[in-house]
C-alpha cells in the first residue's frame, strides 16, 4: 500500500467538479483536467428474500483487471479501466470518458454469509451476489391472543 499525501485544495476541487457535473456544468475554464483514478463505478444495491446483489457499471474493463475482496465485513470492489493508446490516423478531439483505477467499498451487514458471495463479469457489468444467512431470513410468528 503507497501513501499518498493529503491534499485538501484537491478534495475541494474535486467536490466543486463531482457537484458541476451533477448539475450538467463544465468546470471553470471549460476543459476538464483528467487525473488518474478520479472515476468511481456507478453501483446498483438491490436485496431479496435471500440475497443483497450489486451491480457495478465497468464498461472497457478486463475481466483480469478485476479484483473482488472481502475483509472484515467490508467487500471492495477494485479495477482498472486502461486509456486507448494513441493510434495512427486517429486523432481525438475530446475525451469524457474516465480512465485509471477504481475502488468502491460497501460495509456489509452481519446477515451475509461470507462462503454465499458469487461474482459475475458479463458485459461491462459486474454482479455480486451476496447470500443471506439462513438463521438471519425474516420468520413469521403467530401471535395468540388470551381472552
Amino acid at each position: 500500500m503507497s501513501l499518498v499525501r493529503w491534499d485538501p485544495w484537491r478534495e475541494m476541487e474535486a467536490l466543486v467538479d463531482r457537484y458541476n457535473r451533477a448539475l450538467g456544468l463544465m468546470p471553470a475554464g471549460g476543459q476538464e483536467e483528467m487525473r488518474k483514478g478520479d472515476w468511481s463505478p456507478r453501483v446498483d444495491i438491490a436485496e431479496t428474500g435471500d440475497a443483497f446483489i450489486i451491480k457495478a457499471e465497468i464498461p472497457d474493463v478486463q475481466k483480469e483487471d478485476v479484483k473482488v475482496t472481502l475483509e472484515n465485513g467490508v467487500l471492495t470492489l477494485q479495477g482498472e479501466r486502461r486509456q486507448e493508446t494513441e493510434e495512427k490516423g486517429k486523432t481525438f478531439h475530446r475525451v469524457e470518458r474516465l480512465y485509471g483505477v477504481f475502488n468502491r467499498s460497501f460495509s456489509l451487514p452481519d446477515s451475509v454469509s461470507p462462503e454465499g458471495i458469487k461474482a459475475s463479469f458479463k458485459d461491462g457489468m459486474l454482479t455480486v451476489t451476496l447470500t443471506k444467512r439462513k438463521e438471519t431470513q425474516p420468520k413469521a410468528i403467530e401471535v395468540k391472543i388470551d381472552n
